[in-house]
């Protein structure tokens, strides 16, 4: 059963981030007016430009925020698995999780958390009724659509978007998560874990959002990655196949 409004008071906020400091602290103070009642996480691989010592010296002055910097770039999927576990260890409730780029629109913060009051998992979706995607060439939007159709039919799951990490997990359900059988370090982490919270018997809804790309900054995501997506979708299309 998901949690009650009051329940919210014990929601986590988690960002993965590399090379953000041109998009980071502004959005993080948006989040903090958007969603008072939150604490954020800031999960960084050592970034480059600065990001992590940010993060460290904002949190220094700020009891509602707080930041892990690992050694390296470690990818995605490992920082969303850390914030995930994190979560779960700090007693909270809902983890929302979502990009540090302003891809993901704040304004819609807390459209998400009131659906979680009846979802274990929540998705901010471009390919639900209301949902858009600016700026992307029509390539991309015809492989997003792809490999998200393809996602549907192989896990089940009766949403639109499996590839935005723009989410609110129900704690609960993730504890539920046998971590271990995992694969997927990079961004086939967002679909994959996805897999594990329906076999925990987790209940899904979306929220339309208008995804933008992003403004400052480089993508993250590489050939390789999508390369990996596309092996992890399959892998688990033959376990499903085999339990079938």
């Amino acid at each position: 059963m998901a949690a009650t409004q009051k329940d919210f008071r014990l929601l986590l906020v988690g960002l993965a981030t590399y090379n953000e400091m041109e998009n980071l602290p502004a959005l993080v103070a948006r989040i903090h007016v958007e969603l008072p009642m939150a604490n954020v996480l800031v999960v960084d691989d050592n970034s480059p430009d600065g990001t992590g010592r940010w993060c460290r010296d904002f949190a220094a002055k700020n009891s509602w925020f707080s930041c892990m910097v690992r050694e390296g770039k470690l990818g995605l999927g490992s920082a969303l698995a850390l914030l995930m576990q994190t979560a779960i260890e700090q007693g909270a409730t809902h983890l929302l999780t979502m990009d540090a780029d302003w891809s993901h629109p704040p304004e819609q913060l807390p459209a998400m958390v009131a659906a979680a009051e009846h979802a274990d998992v929540v998705i901010g979706s471009r390919y639900c009724e209301g949902g858009a995607i600016e700026g992307w060439p029509a390539r991309r939007r015809l492989m997003s659509r792809v490999v998200n159709k393809a996602s549907r039919i192989i896990l089940g799951i009766p949403i639109g978007d499996f590839s935005g990490n723009y989410r609110v997990y129900s704690c609960r359900l993730l504890a539920e998560v046998s971590w271990d059988e995992l694969r997927s370090d990079g961004y086939a982490f967002i679909e994959e874990v996805l897999w594990h919270l329906k076999a925990a018997g987790a209940t899904f809804a979306e929220v339309p959002i208008t995804f933008v790309d992003r403004m400052a900054g480089e993508s993250k995501i590489s050939w390789r990655e999508m390369v990996g997506a596309g092996r992890m979708l399959g892998s688990l299309a033959w376990r499903r196949i085999r339990s079938e």
